[in-house]
């Protein structure tokens, strides 16, 4: 019910950003010093220099291949693949698309671990020839696009059927990708944001061994954690090398922070009043969560180096039959943590099973994500702007979605007689449909499918999928903010959140006593900003109620 909220108060939110900026003059920013020319000029010189080229022979595009018949390339500024065993440049799905449109692609890509840190320098310093950029961020202060960086693509329009009939269709989604000037200049992707979010997972057969129910309330999960450390749960001998829980210190507010009414994942929450506050300084609720967490440390049940542990150590200790709890995204469930167990044979009853958040004074939940994802561009420097608008619209088209969520038939998938799909068995090796390219959101602005994603998992995997659908909650909204809120947020909210992380960190391993030192953190957060950052939140939540009750 929220989500279909969502565009009225991001329109409120636009609107009050415009109110906001009315009389004020802005100075540009490093961005726009670096590029030589204002926004302005920009994005004026890029449309006249787009307006002036034009197919020969007279082609219309309409939405399908090819986009051209002058043939040509396109240069994509994008990110390598998340898998290193993945070349994307020669995926087949991704040589697909290229194939169809009639154009070559020319790729610059940046490693993806290193994108966001090493494409922000690139585009800031306009320090690129491509035709096409996959924004490394959301772009949250619209630095780039009040920059003159990109193509405004509703000007754009004419040349973008399948990206306009997209927006008419999903006005939430356009709503969050309009800009505070009321333009959009991103293609983005979707993310499934209520599907196969992160959850507890637990070791089915050391819960059967151990003769108790998965719990329900953090004391429930302690004597659980305690059976599994104090007994040979592997079966091996040895009492000593089971490791009750092995999770991320990621996924440590994910798992434990909805059982005290904290939502920690999008940081910032309302109560039913509407006074917003930011839960890492809940003076009361916050504190007995790291209580909680530091008594699970001093007792062994969270492991020493948990702060070092990567997803890699999770899969390993798992294989080992080593660990009894995991937590992380759901697609890990069947698909990279019980498929490793020695005794897994494909049943619920040998897997990590995905079970209901835990309780504590609070009921529990889990923290949803929001639907849009990595965004797309079309640069203002591009010599041949109408083409890369046309290669996006189609790249982002419902046949090209088709491709990179089900591949190509008679190769990684089939169609049966009544219509259904199924993937065929190199489709159902992750490892090869990865090289194959499915979702390469890499590259393109692919949309994850529910449909797709439960054909490829165990079916028990997505009758557990469907079932914690009703435990996710939405995040804190997306809503514009005006130049003035985020000079305040850009300004205070990084250090706040370095405070939070680093003393977390302390209180759970002691090095902070939380009874002596909690007041002194509390104390921290305001100096660092947080009374501002806070006064901004609450005026775009009051907008966005504002919104709701309007509607």
């Amino acid at each position: 019910m929220v989500k279909k909220w969502i565009s009225v108060i991001l329109s409120a939110a636009l609107i009050g950003g415009l109110t906001a900026g009315c009389g004020q003059a802005e100075q540009k920013t490093e961005t726009e010093q670096n590029t030589g020319l204002a926004n302005t000029e920009l994005v004026d010189s890029a449309i006249e220099h787009a307006k002036t080229v034009e197919d020969s022979g007279g082609y219309v595009y309409t939405g399908e291949a090819p986009v051209t018949k002058d043939g040509g390339s396109i240069r994509i500024l994008a990110q390598t693949s998340n898998y290193t065993n993945v070349d994307i440049t020669k995926a087949p799905i991704v040589l697909k698309v290229f194939e169809e449109a009639g154009v070559e692609p020319d790729w610059d890509l940046i490693d993806y671990d290193d994108y966001e840190a090493e494409a922000s320098k690139v585009i800031s310093s306009g320090d690129t020839d491509a035709d096409i950029i996959k924004i490394p961020d959301s772009d949250p202060n619209q630095d780039y696009i009040k920059s003159g960086l990109f193509v405004p693509l509703d000007e754009f329009f004419d040349y973008m059927p399948n990206f306009t009939r997209w927006l008419s269709e999903n006005p939430v989604e356009k709503a969050e990708l309009t800009a505070e000037d009321g333009h959009i200049y991103y293609v983005a992707g979707i993310n499934v944001a209520d599907d196969y979010q992160p959850c507890l997972m637990y070791n089915q057969v050391w819960l059967d061994k151990a003769g108790i129910k998965a719990p329900q309330t953090l004391d429930e999960f302690v004597q659980m954690l305690r059976c599994f450390k104090e007994n040979d749960m592997n079966g091996n001998g040895d009492t000593d090398d089971e490791i009750p829980m092995s999770v991320m210190e990621e996924f440590l507010p994910y798992m434990f922070g909805p059982a005290f009414g904290l939502d920690l994942v999008s940081g910032f929450q309302a109560d039913k009043d509407g006074k917003v506050t930011y839960a890492y300084a809940d003076g009361e609720n916050y504190k007995k969560y790291l209580e909680f967490l530091n008594g699970l440390y001093r007792e062994g049940l969270l492991e020493k180096d948990y702060a070092s542990l990567d997803r890699d150590g999770v899969i390993d200790r798992i294989s080992k039959d080593l660990t009894g709890v995991a937590f992380d995204f759901s697609w890990a469930m069947s698909m990279m943590y019980s498929n490793v167990l020695p005794y897994y044979d494909g049943t619920e009853a040998t897997a990590f099973v995905g079970v209901a958040p835990l309780k504590g004074e609070s009921e529990g939940f889990y923290v949803g994500r929001n639907s849009l994802a990595g965004r797309f561009g079309v640069s203002t420097k591009s010599q041949q702007i109408e083409l890369a608008v046309k290669f996006l619209d189609y790249s982002m088209s419902g046949h090209c979605q088709d491709y990179y969520q089900w591949g190509i038939k008679g190769e990684s998938y089939i169609e049966n007689a009544d219509g259904s799909r199924e993937y065929t068995e190199q489709g159902n090796d992750n490892d090869w449909l990865q090289q194959f390219g499915i979702n390469p959101s890499f590259v393109f602005p692919a949309f994850q499918s529910v449909e797709a994603t439960d054909i490829l998992v165990a079916d028990w995997h997505a009758k557990i999928n469907r079932q914690l659908r009703a435990y996710i909650r939405d995040p804190w909204p997306e809503i514009y903010s005006t130049s003035k809120e985020s000079d305040t947020v850009n300004l205070y909210l990084p250090d706040i959140q370095t405070k939070a992380a680093d003393s977390a960190k302390g209180f759970i391993t002691g090095t902070m006593d939380i009874e002596k030192d909690y007041e002194g953190y509390l104390t921290g957060l305001k100096e660092a900003g947080l009374d501002d950052v806070i006064a901004v939140r609450q005026a775009q939540y009051e907008r966005y109620l504002k919104a709701l009750q309007s509607n």
